[in-house]
């Protein structure tokens, strides 16, 4: 069907932070399959695991006790201080088995319509529940009657939380991204978070945030809301946790872990051996080489480069980021650049119409970190001087 607007190019072998196309042109991915490929492409330790376990036992269902499934669920809960996971195959069902969650949280406190606030701007998915609780209406568009059970806040804004925990008693939780990916890489305040999980502790909602592009050492740490100090009741992860293997978790803590019982919910392939084995090996490479230490020092230097080479140029209106998610705003719609930096060999994405955004692998080189900046900031300011 036709559901993308593909660019003209088709990619027939990758290894670490490059791609080479069917025609043999090569090219610095600084985009990372939208921030999954964490670990570059083709890497070793993934590529060893898939094959053997794919010639070992691929799938049996969750009928059965899945040991590579427990030691993965035991690996997260370590890294994440969370108690218990439920694995699916995606972000989406991992943000609908939150949802889910927090939909049986609110009845069982005798809510009739459960209601989660969500955050203008956000993406959470393109099922119905989370299409309905991201905040982009031209996605939502023609998919009408949309699911309820949502009401909308500005990002990054405590009183706006406030107003809504005076004027709504279903409120059940809060469904944030610590960072707003598809938004335009927005980072919120240093205690916003810190100011929800203390507004979510005084309600008694449930805290519940979408790691599923922050997740897994992007920012610099393993989860993006360790930058806070704080541990929320729900967590989603995806795209980098399998590196392109399909694997999407809901983790939970405390009473929000209990929620779920047998028969509530449930996934056929979720957790399979397969998609378990490509996770565990991601997290063992990524303990090994300590990524998301790596994530916030190439973060800073990318940050640094493009600072000192835009900083001059006057349609750049912002260019920020947390570890190896960088956004760079301009004052005007520069979609352009996607193929302009394409054609130099060079993988980018924009975002919210107006952002150029960066998410490399976390095993890029310093080296490759700076080609990025150099040529990017070149394309950006060719940009601005023909506008």
């Amino acid at each position: 069907m036709n559901t993308y607007s593909r660019q003209p190019v088709t990619f027939a072998r990758g290894a670490g932070a490059w791609l080479w196309d069917t025609q043999g042109n090569k090219y610095l991915d600084a985009f990372s399959g939208v921030a999954v490929c964490n670990l570059g492409h083709a890497h070793p330790a993934v590529t060893e695991a898939v094959c053997k376990q794919a010639g070992t036992l691929v799938h049996t269902s969750n009928h059965f006790q899945i040991a590579l499934q427990t030691g993965l669920a035991a690996e997260l809960t370590r890294l994440s201080g969370m108690d218990k996971v439920f694995f699916g195959n995606s972000g989406a069902e991992a943000n609908e088995a939150a949802i889910k969650i927090a939909r049986l949280h609110g009845h069982r406190k005798g809510i009739a319509i459960p209601t989660i606030v969500v955050a203008e701007g956000s993406f959470h998915g393109r099922t119905l529940a989370t299409l309905t609780a991201t905040g982009n209406r031209k996605i939502q568009a023609g998919f009408e009657p949309l699911v309820q059970g949502f009401v909308r806040a500005p990002y990054d804004d405590l009183e706006a939380l406030r107003t809504v925990a005076r004027n709504n008693a279903n409120i059940v939780a809060v469904l944030l991204e610590p960072v707003q990916g598809e938004g335009g890489v927005n980072i919120p305040g240093a205690d916003y978070l810190r100011g929800v999980r203390a507004l979510c502790d005084e309600h008694g909602w449930l805290m519940m945030l979408d790691e599923i592009q922050t997740g897994m050492g992007r920012t610099g740490q393993w989860f993006a809301y360790q930058h806070s100090g704080i541990t929320p009741d729900v967590m989603t992860l995806a795209k980098a946790l399998g590196n392109g293997v399909p694997i999407g978790a809901c983790l939970a803590h405390g009473a929000a872990a209990e929620v779920l019982q047998p028969g509530t919910h449930g996934s056929t392939f979720g957790g399979n051996p397969l998609a378990c084995a490509a996770a565990l090996a991601v997290i063992e490479t990524m303990k090994q080489d300590n990524l998301p230490a790596r994530a916030a020092m190439l973060g800073e230097r990318l940050l640094d480069g493009l600072s000192r080479a835009l900083g001059g140029c006057k349609h750049v209106t912002a260019i920020r980021g947390q570890g190896l998610m960088v956004g760079i705003e301009l004052d005007r719609p520069c979609a352009p650049l996607i193929q302009q930096a394409r054609d130099l060999g060079l993988l980018i994405n924009v975002t919210a119409e107006r952002v150029v955004r960066l998410l490399p692998p976390l095993i890029l080189s310093e080296e490759e970190a700076d080609m990025i900046v150099d040529q990017l900031s070149v394309l950006i300011h060719g940009f601005a001087e023909a506008a």
